[in-house]
């Protein structure tokens, strides 16, 4: 029986998941190639690149947004205070701040960009993907049926959540478009690789969510973010006492469809060890999830 451990430390985003996974052994070739399927490769770039966390060398993964309209592609990696809930989308003035920070934290010199450009495509311009369209794109996509399964459930955590949160039902939830195509990939990204590395079981160490405050559409909000909290419900929480957002949205909903039960490191042989990088640096703490791959 194949164990995947989550030792969260630093929190979960869906794209230190994937890192994480990267690094642990997963194939981001194959991750590329199967997220073709989705047919919304004109609307980004993937990016991965190994980066150096106060010491600890570890995998960086990146959506890149073409954005037509600007004439070039941003940068979302997921930074822990912004990249918050994601159907409230980014505000403006964090929404890019972090950019381009990910290449400050390149301590050493082996960055590998690959990067795909799959061409331009003004067919999903400023429109919000709503909740409904999401789970169209994944049905219609031909994952295998694990894929599949693991994408809808982890998408319908997080639609139930701001539902709630924003009294609507489920089909009227939507997602702003930016946060939305990180969300695809990151949440179905996350079920191809674990899938790929044939993990039977999930468990995880308790969820440190942050402390401090983050801006988003609706103005300022305590962390964790509201949808995240409402996800984290019946999970145990770490205290953390970094001023951040460690535990975003998307990380929250990986972890808590995922997980089969939180608990310390449990026993097993280990077999692969993997590290993937947040986007932000912290003076003595190492921004990254570890995942722990044994029998």
């Amino acid at each position: 029986m194949k164990i995947l451990y989550l030792d969260c430390f630093s929190g979960i985003s869906g794209d230190m998941m994937i890192g994480a996974l990267l690094d642990a052994g997963a194939d981001p070739f194959k991750l590329e190639a199967e997220l073709t399927k989705l047919h919304i490769t004109e609307e980004y770039k993937l990016k991965w690149t190994k980066v150096v966390k106060n010491g600890i060398t570890s995998t960086k993964f990146d959506v890149l947004l073409n954005n037509e309209e600007l004439g070039h592609s941003h940068a979302h990696g997921h930074s822990h205070d912004d990249e918050h809930s994601h159907t409230h989308g980014h505000s403006h003035d964090d929404e890019h701040s972090h950019a381009h920070e990910h290449s400050h934290d390149h301590e050493d010199s082996h960055a590998h960009e690959h990067s795909h450009d799959h061409g331009h495509s003004h067919a999903h311009g400023h429109h919000h993907r709503s909740y409904k369209d999401i789970v169209k794109l994944i049905e219609a996509a031909g994952f295998s049926d694990r894929v599949k399964d693991t994408s809808l459930n982890i998408f319908r955590k997080i639609g139930e959540a701001e539902g709630h949160i924003h009294n609507l039902p489920l089909e009227d939830v939507h997602f702003h478009e930016v946060g939305a195509v990180d969300s695809i990939i990151d949440i179905v990204g996350a079920a191809i690789l674990l899938d790929q590395l044939e993990i039977d079981v999930i468990r995880s160490s308790p969820i440190p969510v942050g402390n401090g405050k983050i801006r988003i559409d609706h103005g300022v909000y305590p962390v964790p973010a509201p949808a995240t909290l409402e996800m984290l419900k019946g999970v145990p929480i770490a205290q953390s006492e970094l001023k951040a957002e460690l535990t975003t949205p998307t990380g929250a909903a990986i972890v808590v469809v995922l997980a089969e039960e939180f608990c310390a490191f449990p026993a097993m042989k280990i077999k692969q060890v993997g590290y993937g990088a947040g986007t932000k640096s912290f003076r003595d703490h190492p921004n990254v999830l570890r995942v722990i791959i044994g029998e």
